[in-house]
């Protein structure tokens, strides 16, 4: 659902959401992370051609893309080069597709899945050697590159622009090169608004081995800014000392609730101060999500395009009472204090859908002694976006080719309740999608995620070479076109 002032916008691209009658899940899947490579141009034209093409004919909505800050803006703040994005969205549109573009702010590199790296631009990398303050801290005071901390958002620490006008530049000159595709073929902006694009602290970083499945992560509070905000918090209710420094019993990366004061069965958590310290710190990731909304808001509306933003799966620890490892990810859920409503209220009230991780997995698969829960994870931001009226879209965590996995998506999907999914980006194209199980696998997926999963693809389909790549006739087209996209 659209906020009051967005109602009466008619917003072209994306299908009608899924409603309570069962209607199509369009699906996207998501093209490699360096789909345009560090000269800015895109990479293997010819194997993209074929890949969009295996694509079309299984019945998939469109694709996905991230347009890397650390690629357009790297020659020089607001020289931008858009060129291989241009190529890449009229081969698209040339093959019948939508695309679902994200504005990636952050690094490339470091987290799961990451196969290739893209910093943030050189002349931010220059500004951060020399004030390391602006990008997250954690206690022990090891400094995180993947993003600049929202703390800093509104001063003008980058060659006299904030942080935040940095993204509304970019976002701008994003419009005006592509404004006549907009609402077209460019069906929707995911705007990212934090690590790997989420709304979310770097409280989980894998480089170097900091973090470890299934630690409880650790906060990011501790550059100056950030600092200073908690100490003026502090002051404002008048406990000078809660502004001191985080909370000092949290424990570290790797720990589990039960190890730390902090995070323990009726741990600091619980106590007037903790209650005060989490409603600061996950304070801090709404206002930022709201500044960047806002003017993604004020950029591209009108244009027809969608807007989406995308909040993190983090289901471990997720049955124990604190839900530690979303505490120190800026999402203050515990058993007795909702986290996501929050969230889904501040995406609503500008009209953008909250893309949320995790689709695919289930309970029974996790290890024991994570807590995990994926699937109460999911039923409560699915709660939370519908009382919130906002639409919802899903994306899988993991790579995943199993028809286990597909099923539990599609369970999700529907939903009876007139909450399920707006729409679902698959993770990731790549040579093993193409392979035929797992290439008959996606078409079938697709097909039922088109029919409000009603119907199963027929068995001689499913085994038939012609579905291998959809519905090419041509044998031969079929052999180049797979030669091609397995280049």
């Amino acid at each position: 659902m659209v906020s009051e002032g967005r109602k009466n916008q008619v917003l072209h691209g994306l299908p009608t959401p899924h409603n309570k009658n069962g209607s199509r899940v369009p699906v996207f899947v998501m093209l490699p992370l360096d789909t345009v490579s560090f000269g800015g141009n895109l990479n293997k034209p010819r194997a993209m051609n074929a890949s969009l093409m295996a694509l079309k004919s299984s019945g998939v909505e469109g694709v996905m893309v991230d347009a890397w800050w650390g690629l357009v803006e790297k020659d020089g703040p607001m020289k931008y080069n858009w060129e291989g994005y241009a190529e890449l969205v009229q081969m698209v549109q040339r093959h019948g597709l939508k695309l679902q573009v994200v504005m990636s702010f952050h690094q490339c590199g470091g987290n799961v899945g990451d196969s290739c790296s893209i910093p943030l631009p050189p002349w931010v990398l220059e500004e951060i050697s020399k004030n390391t303050d602006l990008v997250y801290t954690d206690r022990s005071g090891r400094r995180n590159p993947e993003y600049i901390s929202l703390g800093c958002d509104s001063i003008p620490v980058l060659r006299g622009r904030t942080p935040i006008q940095v993204y509304s530049d970019y976002m701008r000159s994003f419009h005006n090169r592509f404004k006549d595709y907009l609402g077209g073929v460019i069906a929707e902006i995911q705007v990212g608004m934090g690590p790997c694009g989420e709304l979310r602290y770097p409280s989980y970083p894998e480089s170097n081995g900091t973090w470890r499945f299934p630690g409880i992560g650790e906060f990011q509070c501790y550059d100056k800014y950030m600092r200073a905000s908690l100490e003026a918090s502090a002051d404002a209710v008048g406990k000078k000392d809660w502004g001191r420094s985080g909370p000092q019993d949290a424990g570290h990366y790797n720990q589990f609730p039960e190890d730390t004061g902090f995070f323990r069965r009726d741990g600091t958590w619980t106590t007037e101060y903790g209650q005060f310290f989490l409603k600061w710190y996950s304070g801090k990731l709404l206002e930022h999500g709201d500044r960047i909304l806002a003017a993604a808001e004020g950029i591209f509306q009108g244009t027809g395009a969608k807007l989406s933003g995308k909040v993190a799966g983090i289901h471990w620890h997720y049955k124990t009472r604190s839900h530690a490892a979303e505490l120190t990810a800026g999402y203050y859920n515990t058993r007795n204090h909702d986290g996501y409503l929050p969230i889904a209220r501040m995406m609503g009230k500008y009209g953008v859908v909250l893309n949320f991780t995790c689709m695919e997995m289930k309970d029974r698969e996790q290890q024991e002694h994570a807590n995990c829960s994926p699937e109460g994870l999911v039923r409560q931001v699915k709660m939370a976006t519908k009382t919130a009226g906002t639409e919802l879209a899903g994306e899988n965590a993991l790579e995943r080719y199993d028809s286990s996995a597909y099923a539990q998506v599609l369970a999700t999907s529907r939903s009876d309740s007139g909450n399920g999914l707006s729409a679902f980006t698959y993770l990731r194209m790549n040579k093993r999608l193409f392979e035929g199980d797992n290439w008959r696998s996606l078409v079938e997926f697709v097909r039922n995620m088109s029919e409000g999963g009603r119907n199963r693809l027929p068995e001689c389909d499913s085994s038939g070479t012609d579905l291998y790549i959809g519905f090419i006739k041509k044998k031969k087209d079929v052999a180049k076109t797979m030669e091609a996209a397995l280049v």
